[in-house]
């Protein structure tokens, strides 16, 4: 029965649910009891026939009406708070996330991080945090990850230890369980904001300077190929989602993911997502598949979400054949070192190719690298910008256009530092004229950064 009303329920998709305080009549161990107590009640005094004909928020209605009525009728004393808070986390646990839901309702989380089921820990604008959530015990931990997984129409168990999902929210799911998990199920979910983040916005954060947004507006309207590098939590998705909103809305756009996080705002865009193998092996489909795919599909441009393998030989090739315009992400620490790895991916793609090839395919594709970091304060910022300028010998030569540079850390723990030009004009600026965009040059002086910055 639980089950079925679980099936039932999970046509809700897309609740939020707000933070309530923890129960202080009670201890914990006599709250637990007591909402796995109403819990079972709750099922039993459903009827399932008569559900199944409702719509899901005729369900929720009585569903939180046979709750208040289990509630009130039980002769533990509990004060109007911690009656609220029951019947919210009874819910949780019959079509929620349980314990998560309230750290899945709060705008500051970005990562929640359960290490197993008494250790939980959030990142809050950018520092780790552990928090007060707890689960029963490994089972209650490991069937709210089942219920993740299952809303996806995948499934974890011994033979398929690991798994990525997707929340209706967009929100990224990782999920690991013994063995492979040697001291209990591990989850990882990786959320996106409610508010969807604008270059104004990052412009204001600080994260990127106005002039040096303008210039990255101009090269994705000239069409060059740009890849956003960074560590984990840098940024990257989310520059790439800003950028994006610089595509002319006239323009066919593929988007290729592992997961879906993109959300381009333009009405012309195809959505294309990877696929795992089912039980018996079969059924993968990956990035490469899907690039591939995609070149058939008439594209103006093509978004790639993350290179992370042989796909990065096809992305190249296409960026090489008129499929300018390209944007992806890489990982890596370096705007060098981001080279490396796309050369180092693209030898995964199983061919036998000269080094220099390789190197030389690369540097005619690609036109830009966008180094993010996330800094010891939280805080995640543009770097390095380098423009790729072509071979010399057997190296791709680049050059670096703005940079940013770390002076203090003052006594609240804020980094402090600056933006900086390096007063290289770059090679681009001939490209963006022939589309008609016009970049003052003295962007690129060494000295006009801070006087633009008290401009803005």
């Amino acid at each position: 029965m639980k089950e079925a009303l679980r099936k039932l329920l999970d046509q809700r998709e897309g609740k939020t649910y707000g933070i309530t305080p923890e129960p202080h009549t009670v201890g914990r161990n006599v709250y637990e009891e007591l909402k796995m107590r109403i819990h079972h009640q709750l099922l039993e005094s459903l009827d399932m026939t008569k559900l199944a004909s409702m719509e899901a928020p005729r369900v929720e209605a009585d569903v939180r009406r046979i709750l208040q009525e289990l509630v009130m009728t039980e002769p533990l004393a509990l004060n109007r708070t911690d009656r609220e808070r029951l019947i919210l986390d009874v819910e949780h646990e019959v079509s929620g996330l349980g314990p998560l839901e309230p750290l899945m309702s709060d705008p500051e989380i970005s990562d929640i991080m359960v290490n197993d089921h008494q250790t939980v820990f959030v990142e809050r604008r950018g520092k780790i945090e552990e928090t007060q959530v707890r689960f029963r015990d490994e089972g209650h931990l490991m069937q709210i990850i089942s219920r993740i997984v299952s809303r996806v129409g995948r499934r974890i168990d011994e033979h398929s230890p690991m798994v990525d999902a997707r929340l209706p929210d967009g929100s990224r799911v990782n999920a690991i369980i013994p063995p492979l998990a040697i001291d209990g199920p591990i989850l990882s979910i990786r959320r996106f904001g409610i508010e969807r983040l604008t270059m104004p916005k990052l412009i204001e954060l600080d994260s990127i300077p106005r002039h040096i947004a303008a210039v990255l507006e101009a090269c994705v309207k000239s069409r060059l190929n740009i890849l956003i590098s960074g560590g984990t939590g840098s940024g990257k998705t989310t520059l790439l989602n800003c950028l994006s909103n610089y595509i002319p809305p006239t323009e066919r756009i593929v988007t290729i993911e592992d997961s879906a996080e993109l959300k381009l705002q333009q009405r012309h865009v195809l959505r294309l997502e990877t696929r795992p193998p089912n039980i018996e092996g079969s059924g993968l489909v990956t990035q490469r598949d899907l690039v591939r795919n995609a070149l058939r599909m008439r594209p103006d441009r093509i978004v790639l979400g993350e290179v992370r393998g042989g796909e990065a030989l096809d992305m190249i090739q296409a960026m090489n054949t008129g499929h300018d315009g390209s944007i992806s992400t890489i990982h890596a620490n370096t705007a060098r070192d981001a080279l490396a790895r796309v050369e180092t991916m693209m030898m995964m793609a199983g061919y036998e190719l000269p080094e220099r090839a390789l190197r030389e395919q690369i540097a005619s594709a690609l036109d830009i690298v966008i180094q993010l970091a996330r800094l010891s304060d939280g805080s995640r910022k543009l770097v390095e910008f380098a423009e790729i300028t072509g071979m010399e010998g057997n190296m791709i030569t680049t050059q670096t256009i703005f940079g940013y540079e770390q002076t203090d850390v003052n006594a609240e723990g804020r980094v402090v530092g600056d933006f900086y030009a390096t007063g290289v004009m770059p090679e681009f600026m001939n490209r963006l004229e022939r589309y008609g965009i016009q970049i003052p040059a003295s962007y690129f002086l060494a000295t006009a950064e801070p006087e633009l910055k008290r401009a803005g």
